[in-house]
């Protein structure tokens, strides 16, 4: 989204975050119209810039697919925040910026000088959020974690298994749900109780307890004493209505039919009625030995078509019953072409927007160069050329050079 009717339009948002939390957060605030100043060190800068070997270059050999989808819309600043002039410089860019959000270790920036405290001292109304794997405090406030430690700590990687073995997840859900959503809610909501008060506050969002209280259904088996075992209970393969079977041709069918309603639709279409009565909600108990024979049953029917025959039978029967698409079979599925939501610049595809609102548009506006915008900022600032050059010279920033900053 772009214009000054942008929901966000007028919004500064600091981003000292690297990697994928703290950038798709940003992002969500770029779609909507924020101006994001992504603040990235003098040396490595945001590591999503180097290429993971599995991903092939785009174009001519430069940038990663992935930093230029989740930075699209931001500006680069290069900074050397361990320098006095940097620092003086870096609080000068806070005053006039509504939201900071970084995502480094807990005291990190605490001890650069520019922890919480000392920036709400000098900007009172600074919405300021720390994205963390485990939170700012805690016995394990200090360890380092990714995707897979969150979701093992919070009991979720538990839950998603596959013959009895835990299956690692294709997308990052605790750096996603747990760290890059989860701060949305919490960090919108201050930042329209500091426009309307003046006052900020401090953001703590910990990616492994997100994941912990998003974590409902497992909870609630807990709770009631019977503690979930994966691949038997209702929603993680134990019920023959919510469950994938291979087809003739080694593709997978997804059944959704929770409900006694899909189910009787989904038996219909498979031509089983027999299996109507063997749901759940008529006693059929996830992961018995009734609901294996069932699902025995079913796979078996399921196997002798292919994946492009049972999607013709099930296209005009309401059972949620749908084909497992490929990540390239679904940027050109039609649904999403019919939406108009995969958007492409270059080789890089743009999903957006995720949420539609009215007298708003989505552009899918490029990355920034890693300091790309330095000397277009610190001119926004109020420094001259010879500031400028200064301090670029002393190697308190770094970025493309323009005219005049010799």
């Amino acid at each position: 989204m772009s214009g000054s009717d942008a929901p966000l339009a007028g919004v500064r948002v600091i981003d000292l975050t690297r990697l994928l939390p703290g950038p798709v957060a940003t992002m969500h605030l770029a779609d909507l119209g924020a101006d994001v100043v992504k603040i990235e060190d003098c040396e490595a800068g945001d590591y999503l810039r180097t290429l993971p070997p599995q991903v092939k270059l785009v174009g001519r050999g430069k940038g990663n697919p992935m930093f230029e989808a989740v930075n699209r819309g931001k500006r680069s600043l290069r900074i050397n925040l361990k320098v006095p002039a940097a620092r003086d410089l870096f609080f000068r860019l806070v005053a006039t910026a509504d939201v900071l959000i970084e995502s480094f270790r807990p005291g990190v920036m605490a001890k650069l000088g520019l922890g919480y405290e000392a920036l709400a001292a000098r900007s009172p109304r600074l919405v300021y959020c720390s994205l963390s794997g485990y939170g700012q405090d805690g016995p394990m406030a200090a360890q380092a974690g990714h995707d897979i430690n969150y979701l093992a700590v919070a009991g979720v990687l538990d839950q998603i298994r596959a013959f009895e073995s835990p299956a690692i997840p294709g997308i990052q859900i605790a750096d996603l749900l747990g760290g890059a959503m989860s701060a949305l809610p919490p960090l919108l909501a201050a930042l329209y109780a500091a426009q309307r008060t003046g006052r900020g506050r401090f953001i703590d969002v910990a990616m492994a307890e997100s994941m912990l209280g998003h974590h409902f259904f497992a909870t609630a088996l807990v709770d009631a004493g019977t503690p979930p075992v994966a691949e038997r209970t209702l929603l993680t393969g134990g019920a023959p209505c919510y469950r994938c079977y291979e087809t003739s041709d080694s593709r997978l069918l997804a059944v959704g039919a929770l409900e006694h309603k899909f189910w009787s639709a989904f038996c219909e279409g498979v031509g089983l009625p027999s299996l109507k009565r063997k749901h759940w909600s008529l006693g059929e108990a996830p992961g018995s030995s009734q609901a294996h024979a069932t699902m025995e049953r079913i796979a078996g029917r399921i196997r002798e078509c292919s994946a492009a025959e049972w999607e013709a039978v099930f296209s005009g029967i309401d059972a949620c019953v749908t084909i497992v698409a490929t990540p390239a079979e679904a940027l050109a599925h039609p649904q999403f072409l019919a939406r108009g939501v995969v958007h492409k610049r270059g080789a890089v595809s743009h999903i957006g927007p995720l949420a539609r609102a009215s007298r708003t548009t989505f552009t899918a506006r490029p990355a920034p160069r890693a300091g790309q915008h330095t000397v277009e900022l610190l001119r926004e600032l109020g420094c001259d050329a010879v500031v400028i050059n200064h301090l670029f010279v002393s190697g308190a920033v770094r970025g493309e050079r323009a005219p005049g900053t010799l």
